[in-house]
């Protein structure tokens, strides 16, 4: 049995030391997404090589246990979600699936609505797009006009855009957020969306009552008018897929139906759009989601390393002896679910990436739940929406980067506009303590493989 400890972690805070570290030295230079200058699957290097260094046994007998690592079920399974999910969302964006839907969203919101109108307008975007930082390029710019025309506050217009992204991003069957959550746990997509909708949805409803109040109180009476026509038919890709994937259809399955779907669509819709044109997009899909994919990899040899070596063991140790509370298994699971909560807050900050932070704590998190009899499909909620929650609310993360660089506006300003943010995870903290929600137990059920 391998003796746990503290010293196989070195690899980890040597990556997070050298990826947060020259996030700060950049930022304090004054250099734009300072936190995303040097490339996680370049930093991650030297942990490995440290790692190879600390481990026991033959270097050959090391370097195996890495490609093991890599080569894992659940890391593989995950590249190819990655892929398919980036074509794609790349065939859908080319053939006008986005701007269909901003233009049909924009041309049936009453003046009333304006910002409520605005974060569904993101959330379905993102969902579909499986995308938070593509959701908030295309929509801030509109929400700085939104703003414009009827004279709302811009932090909080870009605001509810960042929000309703996160929001998306957080349910969306295609996100790479999604896609760690699940493959990590063990869980089914389909599964863990139930899980997530219960807690994200009273603070999306709270959210859009918050909206509806402040465009009544802000006078939003300039009707917004569609910024260009729209085809429905350029929609019926995301439907499909979102109906599909929520119906427990295979995610390969599903994915590849809506690349070949959204094909056939561009084909037939735009003259110039041709087979080359479709395997172009594709391809850019494909390129698109090469930075998660390799660091995925790397990371799960690396997790391998650290696991064969003690540090996974030494970790849940410490969380163990920290939350050890009464004998009751209520009170058990709750412990757990804090220490998965905090574990993937904690690495967010340091990362400033929400689905960085769920690769490094993946492995930790299955296993506290295996030790507080956690649900799975609950620690794998619970990964992505804190993660998010997270995400949504560090001024030196890409998504507020992004919106407030587009809208000339502070990062730390606009965080505290970005209600939806605050919101969810105040749900995510009440549903621990209340113990809720809850489906049949599946506890027993941990070596899930199913792809859907």
């Amino acid at each position: 049995m391998t003796k746990a400890t503290p010293l196989a972690l070195l690899p980890l805070a040597l990556f997070l030391a050298l990826f947060v570290g020259s996030g700060l030295w950049y930022q304090s230079q004054g250099v734009e997404m300072a936190f995303y200058q040097i490339s996680a699957p370049v930093a991650i290097l030297p942990a490995i090589a440290l790692a190879l260094l600390l481990a026991r046994g033959s270097l050959n007998r090391r370097i195996e246990t890495f490609i093991h690592g890599v080569g894992d079920h659940t890391i593989v399974t995950m590249a190819l979600i990655y892929l398919l999910a980036g074509g794609f969302a790349s065939v859908a964006k080319a053939i006008g699936g986005v701007d269909a839907t901003v233009n049909f969203g924009l041309s049936v919101i009453p003046a009333e609505l304006v910002l409520p109108g605005l974060f569904l307008i993101t959330a379905f975007v993102a969902t579909a797009m499986g995308t938070s930082m593509g959701t908030v390029a295309a929509i801030a710019p509109i929400a700085v006009g939104v703003a414009d025309a009827t004279d709302l506050p811009l932090l909080l217009t870009v605001g509810t855009v960042v929000g309703g992204a996160m929001f998306g991003d957080n349910l969306s069957i295609i996100s790479d957020t999604t896609i760690a959550a699940t493959r990590t746990q063990g869980v089914e997509m389909r599964d863990k969306f139930r899980m997530n909708v219960r807690i994200a949805m009273p603070a999306a409803v709270l959210t859009l009552a918050w909206l509806y109040f402040q465009s009544i109180g802000q006078g939003a009476t300039t009707a917004i008018a569609a910024p260009g026509d729209y085809e429905l038919l350029r929609l019926l890709p995301y439907v499909a897929v979102l109906v599909l994937a929520v119906a427990g259809v295979n995610v390969l399955l599903v994915l590849f139906t809506g690349i070949l779907l959204a094909g056939a669509i561009g084909l037939g819709l735009q003259p110039e759009y041709s087979l080359a044109s479709l395997s172009r997009d594709i391809y850019a899909g494909y390129s698109s989601m090469q930075e998660i994919l390799l660091l995925s990899l790397l990371i799960g040899g690396l997790g391998a390393m650290m696991k064969t070596q003690g540090g996974l063991a030494w970790l849940a140790n410490a969380i163990d002896h920290i939350s050890r509370s009464g004998g009751r298994r209520e009170r058990n699971a709750r412990s757990g679910e804090l220490g998965i909560s905090a574990a993937v807050a904690l690495t967010n900050v340091c990362t400033a990436n929400n689905t960085v932070a769920i690769l490094l704590s993946g492995s930790l998190a299955k296993d506290i739940a295996a030790r507080y009899r956690v649900d799975p499909r609950r620690s794998a909620s619970l990964l992505d929406i804190f993660s998010c929650a997270v995400q949504g609310l560090l001024p030196y993360g890409a998504q507020v980067l992004l919106a407030s660089s587009l809208a000339r506006v502070s990062p730390l300003a606009l965080v505290s506009n970005i209600q939806y943010c605050w919101l969810l995870g105040a749900a995510a903290l009440i549903s621990i303590v209340i113990g809720a929600p809850r489906f049949a137990d599946l506890t027993a059920r941990r070596s899930v493989t199913d792809l859907s």
